[in-house]
């Protein structure tokens, strides 16, 4: 016990907190070029139901799905915050599938998309809408008054139209006008867009989150457009995870999609990173969303996760 009026001795440092504090100080130096490189610039983000699903892994799921919606909104949050532009996009088909099931509802997929009558229609609309927005922007919102949800037919974000006869409510993006977005990302607010859009006469469609990430990257002239999936990244042979890619130039992404090394759920990832590029995103990224703080090891270190999708 110290004398009334000494000054208590703080607690020695050890050497294994110097050593923690070393490496996060060199972590920081090491991510001050990519902060400079990436201040003001839009970084479009699609955060995937599967990738939600998949962090939680075999404990308590819904505590599973609160942490990693947690890690991501902090990641998103300090992007703003040193000055990066995020808008995230997001999908919620493991979630849709868990409010059919508990509804006695069939779910078909065909080529990685959901054949969508109008009872399935209207469940994705109040699940995507009505609670998976709600959750991501509750989460980045605990940090401060950052980010605003809307849809696809909030101000015309995305005019939709029909896609494919077979897939019933399923859309394609016919026009995007990004007025609403740049408006917001000018005022320092994070858009959470769900990806549900009407067409010109009012009927709404279900459409491909990958789709969407990837045609509003190409209408803000994004800096890059970044997928958080449930696997590691890219590989060259579908099944076999020893054969992920690090970097591919847009050469060897027609190739993987000629050969069938992007199949299901990869294939309009694979689409909308080849066309966003195309159209002058300056990367694309496929990342394991499973991977804390996947999002930051990717932008600010000099090994990044994932597979990087250049010209």
């Amino acid at each position: 016990m110290t004398a009334q009026g000494a000054v208590p001795i703080p607690p020695r440092v050890t050497r294994a907190q110097r050593a923690a504090a070393a490496e996060t100080a060199s972590m920081l130096v090491e991510a001050l070029p990519y902060i400079r490189r990436f201040w003001g610039k839009v970084v479009v983000v699609k955060y995937g139901g599967n990738a939600l699903h998949a962090s939680s892994g075999n404990g308590d799921a819904a505590a599973g799905e609160d942490a990693a919606l947690a890690s991501f909104a902090q990641d998103v949050v300090l992007m703003r915050a040193v000055g990066i532009l995020p808008v995230v996009v997001h999908g919620g088909g493991p979630q849709i599938g868990e409010m059919m099931a508990r509804l006695g509802k069939e779910t078909e997929f065909r080529n990685g998309l959901r054949v969508t009558d109008a009872d399935t229609l209207d469940i994705a609309r109040m699940v995507l809408v009505g609670k998976v927005n709600r959750d991501i922007v509750s989460a980045i919102n605990v940090h401060g008054p950052l980010a605003v949800g809307m849809s696809g037919e909030d101000a015309n974000l995305i005019t939709a139209e029909p896609g494919h006869v077979d897939l019933g409510f399923v859309g394609n993006v016919s026009v995007v006008d990004p007025t609403m977005l740049q408006r917001l990302v000018a005022e320092g607010i994070i858009p959470v867009v769900a990806t549900i859009a009407s067409d010109e006469k009012g009927q709404a469609y279900n459409i491909n989150a990958d789709t969407v990430a990837g045609a509003l990257a190409e209408a803000l002239q994004a800096e890059k457009l970044i997928f958080l999936t449930d696997i590691e990244g890219l590989r060259v042979v579908a099944d076999d995870p020893t054969t992920v890619i690090h970097k591919a130039s847009l050469e060897v992404i027609d190739e993987i999609i000629r050969s069938g090394g992007a199949q299901g759920g990869m294939m309009p990832k694979v689409e909308a990173c080849a066309r966003a590029v195309r159209a002058g995103v300056h990367r694309a990224h496929i990342l394991d969303g499973r991977v804390p703080h996947a999002l930051l090891l990717e932008l600010f270190t000099d090994s990044g996760v994932g597979t990087m999708v250049l010209p």
